[in-house]
């Protein structure tokens, strides 16, 4: 069974996931409007992959992920090529909690720190960069749409 794993590994790596794209602002309590494209993480599989083995991306880019219900949240950058930033965020799109500068192929668990809806990864040095704080908020329309 191991080895099944083993050679199981390469393929899902190799798994060619699509990503839909949005724009997403982050408004900040100081009234600054942030302006990003996301790639969006719905499903299992997109939420599973995220930006695994991505060796690059735009400084103004990134991912949200919809865990579809506010829960906790645990990520790992395991096979994640680049350092992140993580913005953690309720069902209203509030940021709640920030990781900066998560490690490269770390398994430490991030964790959300309470119940979340949304995770937002961007490169590291952005929430520094940009002064990202709990209490601003990410719109877009992931975060804005109506659920049932």
């Amino acid at each position: 069974m191991a080895l099944f794993f083993i050679v199981a590994l390469p393929a899902f790596a190799q798994q060619d996931i699509h990503f839909d794209r949005e724009p997403l602002i982050i408004q900040t309590a100081a009234g600054k409007r942030l302006h990003f494209t996301v790639e969006i993480a719905a499903t299992d599989d997109q939420r599973a992959y995220g930006l695994m083995y991505r060796k690059a991306m735009a400084e103004d880019a990134g991912m949200i992920f919809d865990f579809g219900v506010s829960r906790r949240v645990t990520m790992w950058m395991e096979n994640t090529v680049l350092p992140l930033d993580m913005l953690f965020a309720d069902d209203r799109g509030v940021i709640t909690h920030i990781k900066e500068d998560a490690t490269p192929y770390s398994r430490d668990i991030i964790d959300s720190m309470g119940g979340v809806r949304y995770v937002v990864e961007v490169n590291a040095g952005t929430a520094r960069k940009l002064n990202i704080r709990p209490g601003d908020r990410i719109i877009s329309a992931t975060t804005t749409k109506k659920t049932k």
